[in-house]
């Protein structure tokens, strides 16, 4: 019943949720563009239209009551960066003891323009040893779904090219705060 109200409701709003669920049990899926507010709203109604479950990143400060355990119910953990902890090696931890996980993360960060992606699901995957999947959220298409997906090679800087790549063309709500897909260069 709920898949059946997701998918009405995703139709109701033009969008169209592209099939195409990787036929692997775990992998890093990275989101893209983040530029708005209204993407989780879009993206919960597009897992729950193709039955995806997964689990992912957010801000600590929105998992705040009353929305807390709705929030952890829909597969969110909290993290909290003015706190330094392993966050990737709590996800790689996750990993290993999963059968099934799928872990979302938007490497932006932020609905902002950044100049550079966090790095930290490129690190997740590699010591995982899990896949890359590309999650893209299409505005001006009005279209959603999951892409392809790669094995981290342990070369990031060219890995970023073929996440670069897969990218192209792919707008935001507000593409003015899409920045440049590029990780920090090492100092």
């Amino acid at each position: 019943m709920l898949q059946f109200l997701a998918r009405a409701l995703l139709k109701l709003f033009g969008w169209d949720a592209v099939q195409g669920l990787p036929k692997i049990k775990k992998y890093v899926l990275i989101g893209a563009p983040h530029t708005s507010n209204w993407d989780f709203v879009v993206v919960m109604l597009a897992a729950l239209a193709i039955g995806l479950r997964f689990k992912w990143l957010g801000k600590h400060t929105l998992f705040k009551n009353p929305f807390e355990p709705l929030l952890k119910f829909f597969g969110g953990i909290p993290v909290d960066r003015r706190v330094h902890s392993s966050v990737i090696e709590k996800m790689t931890e996750m990993f290993n003891n999963s059968e099934r996980l799928v872990l979302a993360i938007t490497p932006e960060g932020t609905r902002s323009k950044t100049k550079y992606w966090r790095s930290g699901f490129y690190h997740i995957a590699l010591n995982s040893k899990v896949p890359i999947a590309f999650a893209f959220l299409d505005y001006e298409n009005k279209k959603i779904g999951i892409g392809d997906h790669f094995i981290p090679s342990g070369d990031i800087n060219a890995d970023m090219q073929i996440i670069r790549k897969y990218y192209i063309g792919i707008k935001g709500k507000n593409p003015e705060k899409q920045g440049e897909i590029r990780i920090r260069p090492k100092e």
